[in-house]
């Protein structure tokens, strides 16, 4: 009993550690995944991320044990059940993700076993003999008898995904060497500073979320302007429509401000503004004539290098 109690009391702190040291979490299945697989995906994350697993009711007692100190981890809570375990990293999430998912084992179909995907036989030359025919017969899969050889005719679906697997369809796939499965980690949700969500949001490329973002934002300031109802977004234009509008005052009346000084100057005096433009025309005119005279010289040059060799 002392012996136990020591065991969780050194679980206890090892998970308040790991909490403490790091910030984000993968909540990952282990289901039908060997000590074998689980200690090369431990080498694979070494110097990058922890793996820790343990009773969900110890788990459980545990971190409601440091909900005072850490109440973000709560969050955690309704996912702890079922087969489960802990991805600690402080490392990019993708590059973790694609490092838990990728350690895959072939496993061969298991009676009783849920299948994670459908199940097909494909069409050819089983290389078995005809004996064996009624284990095809038994699950409705078209054979024929081809050079002394069980040959199938068509592809066959023998599971559906989600279904458990038949003795049949086990003892089958078997015989004809067929793995279907494979196994190993998956990941089921991801906590990140606070936030818990579904590893799919990994998925999201930066652009899409900038996107997606600037959307928004033009979406919130056009309703904010449309109703009179000032947000972030929407007061730097509110700022400019009134500025504007001061200005259009200020033209129309006597009242100057420093601001709409040099517009009203421009509208009393435009010839004043505008005596830049007959220098910058004249100053045109002027070279077009240095212009035409040496269109004129390379025209003639052209007239002299057309006559004849004895002209």
């Amino acid at each position: 009993m002392g012996g136990t109690r020591e065991k969780k009391t050194e679980y206890f702190t090892k998970l308040r550690t790991l909490l403490e040291d790091y910030k984000s979490i993968f909540i990952v299945g282990v289901d039908n995944v060997s000590s074998q697989q689980m200690h090369e995906i431990r080498k694979s994350l070494r110097g990058q991320g922890v793996i820790l697993m343990g009773k969900n009711t110890m788990v459980r007692r545990a971190i409601r044990g440091f909900l005072s100190e850490f109440p973000d981890f709560e969050r955690l809570l309704p996912y702890v059940r079922g087969n489960v375990g802990f991805v600690f990293t402080n490392s990019d999430l993708k590059d973790i993700r694609e490092v838990i998912v990728s350690n895959k084992v072939a496993a061969p179909a298991r009676a009783g076993a849920v299948a994670p995907k459908d199940v097909w036989i494909p069409a050819g030359n089983t290389g078995m003999e005809p004996g064996k025919t009624s284990f095809f017969q038994a699950l409705g899969v078209p054979t024929k008898i081809a050079r002394g050889m069980i040959e199938i005719t068509s592809d066959v679906q023998v599971v559906q995904a989600g279904g458990k697997v038949g003795a049949s369809e086990a003892t089958l796939l078997n015989m004809l060497n067929i793995s279907p499965f494979t196994y190993g980690m998956s990941v089921f949700q991801v906590y990140d500073q606070g936030q818990i969500f579904s590893p799919e949001i990994l998925d999201i490329e930066e652009e899409t979320l900038i996107k997606s973002l600037l959307s928004a934002v033009t979406a919130v300031t056009a309703i904010s302007l449309a109703v009179g109802y000032p947000t972030l977004p929407s007061v730097a234009h509110s700022i400019i429509n009134n500025y504007k509008n001061v200005l259009a005052v200020s033209v129309a009346t006597e009242y100057t401000f420093p601001g709409s000084e040099a517009i009203k100057d421009r509208i009393a005096n435009p010839d004043a503004y505008a005596s830049s433009a007959p220098v910058a025309a004249a100053a045109a005119t002027e070279d077009a004539p240095v212009e035409e005279a040496a269109a004129e010289e390379a025209d003639e040059s052209d007239d002299d290098m057309g006559f004849g060799l004895f002209d």
